[in-house]
């Protein structure tokens, strides 16, 4: 029969080897075992006398919690995310959250421009909507975090990192936000001579900065076309006073893959980017197959036609692209559409044909840009 002390020792043990791999479970709780009876010896030399089931567990508190006693035999890291990774994760975590609440307020703003009949409801969806997603990010990036420590993984732009990419980690500041919105407007032109604020950077235009605000953008994508994350007043807004709502035609169940595969890549090629900053030529080839693959996933969305049906009140309406609209005449008459549903309709459309045309024409020239780096020779 066990005394009150062995017991304790015993469920302490226990507690220490649940937290522990089984091939080396019983050799440290032996080691374990022999320290506290070395412990007891001595305290008990220096009382006299045995000792009670509460200066045992004393002698135990002494040697720490089972969890953090287990921790010092566990092999790989000590933390989720060890000191090293931290500032790293920090950073994500800002600029992914600055990047969410410039979304989320926007949004905002034209869901309460649109006229919503309660906008104490559309800013609580909204603060919804940014809590669920920034919620969402800081898991994203904890997991990714939790990774990298655990099997030690350190890519180049951690140690080969270059002083021309160091101005996007601005992206973090609150204040370098606020300092970039102010230069916009109060550029101005006095007695000829341009006068213009002292600029911040945030991102410039080096490859890296670029990439970082491309990967932000094309997974907080990915995250809302997955379904994880939302963003209220998308999917609704009015015209006179009449709620709308917004529902996707057929051709984006069709292209839900493809498109989700194309993001994926495309964060691929930017991760890249990042990787290997001095990969020009093959950076330039990246580029512009996914310039290419864009166009061709554009022509697919442009041969459906139908892109959204609006719905208001019983009566629909259908937004789609359309050369017919590829006019100047349509142009001109945008002005002149009606305020109702179907007028809605038709100027989205109108401003969406030509959207796709530009849009078209800005992916052929990067495709043709990028693949005329990848030949051009290196100037020395």
């Amino acid at each position: 029969m066990t005394t009150p002390s062995e017991d304790i020792i015993d469920r302490w043990l226990e507690a220490v080897a649940a937290q522990l791999p089984p091939e080396t479970r019983a050799d440290i709780t032996d080691e374990l075992r022999e320290l506290i009876v070395s412990r007891m010896e001595a305290k008990e030399a220096e009382l006299g006398r045995d000792l009670t089931a509460d200066e045992v567990e004393g002698v135990l508190r002494e040697i720490g919690h089972p969890l953090a006693v287990a921790a010092r035999y566990r092999a790989g890291p000590d933390s989720l995310i060890g000191p090293e990774l931290l500032p790293w994760w920090l950073y994500g975590v800002k600029a992914g959250l600055l990047v969410l609440l410039a979304i989320h307020a926007l949004s905002l703003v034209v869901t309460l421009i649109s006229g919503p009949r309660d906008p104490g409801q559309a800013i609580s969806q909204a603060f919804h909507g940014f809590f669920g997603s920034g919620l969402t990010l800081i898991g994203a990036l904890t997991l990714a975090g939790a990774i990298m420590e655990h099997y030690r993984i350190r890519p180049k732009w951690m140690t080969e990192w270059r002083a021309k990419d160091l101005s996007l980690f601005g992206l973090s500041d609150p204040t370098t936000w606020g300092v970039k919105a102010r230069e916009a407007s109060k550029t101005s032109t006095a007695g000829g001579v341009n006068i213009r604020p002292v600029q911040v950077r945030v991102g410039g235009s080096s490859p890296a900065g670029e990439a970082v605000f491309s990967i932000l953008a094309l997974g907080l994508f990915v995250l809302w076309w997955l379904g994880l994350v939302s963003f209220p007043g998308l999917a609704t807004f009015e015209v006179a006073d009449q709620p709308v709502t917004v529902a996707g035609a057929p051709v984006w169940t069709t292209l839900y893959a493809p498109i989700l595969a194309f993001a994926l890549v495309q964060m691929a090629v930017d991760l890249f980017t990042l990787i290997n900053p001095t990969a020009e030529r093959l950076r330039a080839l990246f580029r512009a197959a996914v310039a290419a693959a864009n166009l061709v996933l554009l022509w697919f969305i442009a041969q459906a036609g139908d892109l959204f049906v609006l719905t208001s009140a019983g009566q629909k309406a259908t937004v789609a692209i359309d050369q017919a609209y590829l006019t100047l005449d349509w142009l001109r008459m945008l002005d002149e559409r009606g305020r109702d549903l179907p007028g809605v309709a038709s100027t989205l459309s109108i401003v969406l044909t030509w959207s796709a045309v530009v849009m078209a024409i800005s992916l052929l020239g990067s495709a043709m840009l990028n693949l005329w780096r990848t030949v051009r020779p290196k100037v020395a």
